[in-house]
């Protein structure tokens, strides 16, 4: 399996986090099942190869975008796998659309049925023919670098950039009407503008990252006990902790961390 990676430029990064390409072969009848869990990061997904399927997301095209989601699915992966995707920062995805991100909110939908300004059709034309993961990542940029200077509403968006950060900076712990203060709105108004930008509520956010937190913890740390995570990452107690993580991943926390690789997203 090949994997490549890279950050944006540095006029893109308040938007988008992360470019990724993974390219493998599966050998013959063999298969592979992936959980998809929530990250706390919009995504827009090039599959070059066969794409995959998913028992929970209907997948009818090879350019898709996913919304926030505090749920789970699983990719079904066969044959060969080609893959280039944008990771966009939480309120990132927002700036490129004309519709609330909200209504992406757990799903996955063809990129050219919901905004065609959005991705001019050539562009998956230009990515399908480049020969390497930089000639994609150069076409990205040249596309993303246009479609911010398009203007937006930056009050709202620098109130939705300094919330993140502190929802991050707290590790999810930070409480919603610390942050409806910090952006000077009532937390009626910070809700509301929150959903619309992020695409998710506030509080499902705060435990997405929380979640995202527990991740990093376990990765820097082989040795933590379940206990110690829960502590840790702020749960209340154990049953929070195993509720909060069920909930969004299917599993147990024993099981999720006994037989499962997985690494944060959010916080790498």
């Amino acid at each position: 399996m090949l994997y490549d990676f890279a950050i944006p430029s540095k006029i893109l990064q308040p938007y988008i986090k992360q470019y990724w390409a993974i390219e493998t072969i599966l050998p013959k009848e063999q298969d592979h099942s992936q959980r998809i869990i929530a990250t706390g990061l919009p995504e827009l997904t090039f599959y070059f190869g066969k794409r995959p399927t998913s028992d929970k997301r209907t997948l009818e095209s090879n350019v898709l975008i996913s919304g926030q989601q505090n749920d789970y699915y699983d990719l079904l992966i066969t044959d060969h796998l080609s893959v280039f995707s944008i990771t966009f920062q939480p309120n990132g995805l927002s700036q490129f659309l004309k519709f609330p991100v909200s209504e992406l909110r757990n799903q996955t939908v063809a990129a050219n049925a919901i905004d065609k300004s959005f991705l001019p059709p050539h562009v998956e034309d230009q990515l399908a023919e480049a020969k390497s993961f930089k000639k994609r990542v150069e076409i990205a940029e040249a596309l993303f670098v246009k479609l911010i200077a398009t203007p937006i509403e930056r009050v709202d968006h620098e109130r939705m950039l300094q919330s993140i950060q502190m929802i991050k900076s707290s590790k999810g712990s930070v409480s919603i009407d610390a942050l409806a203060s910090n952006a000077c709105l009532s937390r009626k108004q910070f809700e509301r503008k929150f959903l619309a930008y992020i695409g998710i509520s506030p509080k499902q956010f705060l435990k997405i990252i929380r979640f995202q937190y527990t991740l990093f913890l376990n990765q820097s740390a082989a040795n933590h006990s379940l206990t110690s995570l829960a502590y840790e990452a702020g749960y209340y107690d154990q049953s929070h902790f195993i509720n909060e993580i069920k909930e969004l991943t299917g599993l147990t926390p024993k099981k999720l961390f006994a037989h499962r690789e997985i690494i944060t997203d959010f916080f790498s």
